[in-house]
C-alpha cells in the first residue's frame, strides 16, 4: 500500500515520526513531550477542546465517586483508586512518572507565560463563579491568590462586570455567606463597554490587555475598596499577557487581585489553547494541522500509518511511524455511537462497553455509582496501547490516552486534565523506549 492509494490522491504528503492525533490537553501535552524528547511530531484535530477548559488542573479529588470522599493528597487518592480499581489508566503509571508529567508541563508553559501554581503534594481549593468550592491540583498564577484567601477567608471585595450573564458577585457572597462572612460584592460596567447589554468574556479580555482600560476599572474599584484586603474578578483579566494586566491592576489597587473561574467558553482555556499553539509552533520538531481531522486511517505492511485529513474531503496525506490517539470519547469523536454499540471512530478498535445499550445508563440520572457507559473506552496494554480482537495490542506503534481510554470517569473522580497530561507522557515514554530499545 502507498499513499496513492489513498483518496487524497493529488494531496501534500507529509511524512513525520509521530501522529498525534486530537488537539485536546492529552494531544497537545503529548506533542509537548515528543518534542522535547526530539521527535518530529505533527498534531492534527479541530478547534481545541481546551477552549472548554476554565484553566484549573485536576489530578484527583473523589473516590470512591458514590461515597464523594474528597482527597487533600491526589496522590494518596491515586494509589486507593488503583487498589480498587486496577484497570483503570492510572494504573498504568507510577507516582514518579505522574509527577514528571506536571513538572515538565508546568515548566513549559511558564516559559510561555502562562505560570502556574500548586502545592505539589496536595490539592487546593479555590472559589468558583456558582459560589462553590473546587479541589484542584494546579491552578494558573492569576486564581493563586483567591487559593490564598480562601484559607485566611480575608475581607474580600467580588466584583462583577455588568453584561456579563453567567457571573453574579453577589450570588457568590449570598453562597459562601457562612464560610466567608467577610466577603462584599460589587457591579460596576467594564470602562468603555458600558453601553453594552452582554459583555462576552473574550471581548472583556482583550479590553483587559489596554492599560488605559485596567486604569479605569481600578478607578471605578477604589471607591468601594474600602478595607478589603483582595479583590476577586472573572477570569477576563487580559488575553495576551494576563500575568501583566493583573499586576497593573495590584499596583493600582494595592492589593491582591484574582481571578474566579467561569463558565467554557473560558478565557483561560482560549489562553492555554494558545500558549500551546504558540510554543509548539516555534520548535521545529513539532507541526499542528489544526482545524482539520482525519478522514481515514490505514496501517501499511511497512508498519507505518497512513491518514487522510481534511475537513471534509482530504487535503493532506500523512505518512507516520507512529500514532497517539487522544481523540477523546463523544465530544472528541474519538467513539461515536448507535442503536447497537459503541464504536472506535479511526481504526474500529475493540470498546470496552456495556454488554447491550439498555446497560449504558442506570434508571436514576444521578445515581451516585455513575453510569456503566462513562467507563467505555479503549483497553491497553502496560504500554499504552489499545488492544485489538485478539486480546493483544492491535498494532506496535499505536497508543492512547486521555479520555478515549476505558476503566475511568474523569468527570465524577475530578481527575480530567491528571489524566490527560499522566496518560500523554506515559504513552510518550513508552514509544520512545521502544524506540531506544530497537523494537520499533
Amino acid at each position: 500500500m502507498t499513499a496513492l492509494s489513498l483518496r487524497a490522491r493529488d494531496a501534500d504528503v507529509i511524512d513525520t515520526e509521530l501522529a498525534v492525533i486530537g488537539a485536546g490537553m492529552a494531544g497537545l501535552a503529548a506533542e509537548l513531550f515528543a518534542s522535547n524528547r526530539g521527535v518530529a511530531t505533527l498534531v492534527i484535530g479541530g478547534p481545541s477542546e481546551l477552549r472548554y477548559a476554565s484553566g484549573p488542573f485536576d489530578l484527583l479529588a473523589i473516590h470512591p465517586t458514590e461515597q464523594r470522599k474528597l482527597w487533600s493528597d491526589p496522590f494518596a487518592g491515586i494509589e486507593a483508586l488503583v487498589h480498587d480499581h486496577p484497570l483503570h489508566p492510572y494504573a498504568r503509571l507510577s507516582r514518579e512518572s505522574i509527577g514528571a508529567a506536571f513538572s515538565e508541563l508546568l515548566l513549559y508553559l511558564a516559559q510561555a507565560g502562562l505560570p502556574y501554581e500548586r502545592h505539589v503534594d496536595r490539592n487546593c481549593e479555590l472559589v468558583t463563579s456558582l459560589g462553590t468550592v473546587k479541589h484542584t491540583y494546579c491552578v494558573p498564577r492569576s486564581m493563586w491568590p483567591g487559593v490564598l484567601c480562601w484559607q485566611s477567608k480575608p475581607e474580600c471585595l467580588f466584583v462583577a462586570l455588568r453584561g456579563m450573564k453567567d457571573f453574579s458577585a453577589r450570588h457568590i457572597v449570598a453562597a459562601l455567606a457562612d464560610q466567608w462572612p467577610a466577603a462584599r460584592a460589587l457591579r460596576i460596567s467594564l470602562p468603555g463597554a458600558e453601553d453594552l447589554t452582554e459583555l462576552s468574556a473574550d471581548y472583556a479580555a482583550r479590553c483587559c490587555d489596554l492599560p488605559e482600560i485596567r486604569a479605569r476599572l481600578a478607578q471605578a474599584i477604589l471607591p468601594e475598596l474600602g478595607t478589603a484586603k483582595a479583590v476577586g474578578l472573572p477570569a477576563v483579566l487580559g488575553f495576551a499577557r494576563p500575568t501583566e494586566a493583573i499586576a497593573d491592576l495590584e499596583q493600582r489597587l494595592g492589593v491582591p487581585v484574582f481571578e474566579i473561574p467561569i463558565p467554557p467558553v473560558s478565557v483561560p482555556g482560549l489562553r492555554l489553547a494558545a500558549a500551546f499553539e504558540r510554543q509548539l509552533r516555534a520548535r521545529g520538531q513539532a507541526a499542528m494541522l489544526l482545524h482539520n481531522r482525519v478522514l481515514e486511517a490505514k496501517h501499511d505492511d511497512d508498519g507505518s500509518f497512513l491518514l487522510e485529513v481534511g475537513t471534509t474531503q482530504a487535503r493532506y496525506a500523512v505518512r507516520a511511524k507512529a500514532v497517539l490517539l487522544a481523540t477523546g470519547r463523544f465530544l472528541g469523536k474519538g467513539l461515536e455511537a448507535d442503536r447497537q454499540r459503541i464504536r472506535e471512530t479511526l481504526f474500529d478498535l475493540p470498546v470496552h462497553q456495556p454488554a447491550s445499550r439498555a446497560e449504558w445508563h442506570r434508571l436514576d440520572m444521578l445515581d451516585p455509582r455513575g453510569h456503566p457507559v462513562s467507563q467505555a473506552g479503549l483497553e491497553t496494554d502496560e504500554h499504552l496501547r489499545p488492544l485489538g480482537a485478539s486480546g493483544r495490542a492491535a498494532f506496535p506503534t499505536l497508543f492512547a490516552a486521555g479520555s478515549i481510554l476505558a476503566h475511568q470517569d474523569w468527570t465524577r473522580s475530578k481527575c480530567g486534565s491528571g489524566l490527560a497530561i499522566a496518560t500523554a507522557y506515559g504513552a510518550v515514554s513508552a514509544y520512545c523506549q521502544a524506540k531506544a530499545s530497537g523494537q520499533v
